[in-house]
């Protein structure tokens, strides 16, 4: 029988900040950055400054990962022509995906789901080979690859807006397709296809909300109280929002 040592009482390892919040100014800022960021798909061109693409990607960087893992990497696309070869990935996709939808295949044709050849940048999210050495946080749930690449992805989103440019996320693709065209290594997993740049206005609400294809649900009908379908008395008053 294998013996572990209980946990320490130890105060926090290594050198802490202080857990205060933030002032109301800068708190502000963090929630409008949150409700004003949308999934954009209309670009205007330009150009994204270096320094504020590197900014950028520091913040998708100090992104939180299970096991500290930090499952992400990111090709820059700068080329016209893989790009175009990008697009034409997405529109075969499209096309397929219209078809699974059945009755709605109309409406979903009409539409933008990309802007693959619009946006200042386009950067490809991919998680590298080796991800199944990463057991810590894994072992019941090895999706948390995806989860944590996501939590990098918002991030960037969030940063994005902060600096005023548009990210939409594309996820038409055929990942094989894709991982092939970039030279990816056996192993490696392309998740996200990130359209960035200067926009020409945020959408006031999401896109596939105003385009009436989904609605934002009442935050009350996700909240449950010890255990599954339980009403939660904090989601009484939280209603409904169509910003976001």
């Amino acid at each position: 029988m294998t013996s572990h040592p209980s946990p320490a009482a130890d105060p926090l390892p290594g050198a802490t900040l202080a857990a205060l919040p933030f002032d109301e100014a800068a708190r502000a800022a963090v929630y409008r950055a949150i409700h004003e960021r949308r999934d954009m798909r209309h670009f205007s061109g330009g150009r994204v400054e270096e320094a504020v693409l590197l900014r950028l990607l520091r913040a998708a960087h100090h992104a939180p990962s299970v096991g500290f893992m930090q499952p992400w990497r990111f090709v820059r696309v700068r080329s016209r022509a893989m790009r175009e070869r990008i697009h034409a990935l997405v529109e075969a996709e499209r096309l397929c995906t219209a078809e699974a939808l059945g009755e709605r295949e109309g409406e979903f044709m009409r539409l933008k789901v990309q802007g693959v050849l619009d946006a200042a940048e386009v950067l490809v999210l991919a998680m590298p080979p080796g991800r199944e050495q990463h057991v810590f946080g894994r072992r019941t749930l090895p999706e948390m690859d995806v989860a944590s690449a996501a939590c990098a992805i918002q991030n960037l989103w969030l940063a994005a807006r902060a600096e005023g440019l548009g990210m939409g996320w594309v996820s038409l693709f055929d990942p094989e397709a894709l991982a092939a065209l970039l030279g990816m290594p056996e192993g490696s997993r392309p998740l996200a296809v990130l359209c960035l740049g200067p926009v020409p206005a945020f959408y006031a609400e999401p896109m596939l909300q105003q385009q009436k294809w989904a609605q934002r649900a009442a935050l009350a009908d996700m909240l449950f109280d010890e255990s599954w379908g339980q009403p939660a008395s904090a989601g009484k008053d939280a209603g409904s929002s169509d910003v976001g």
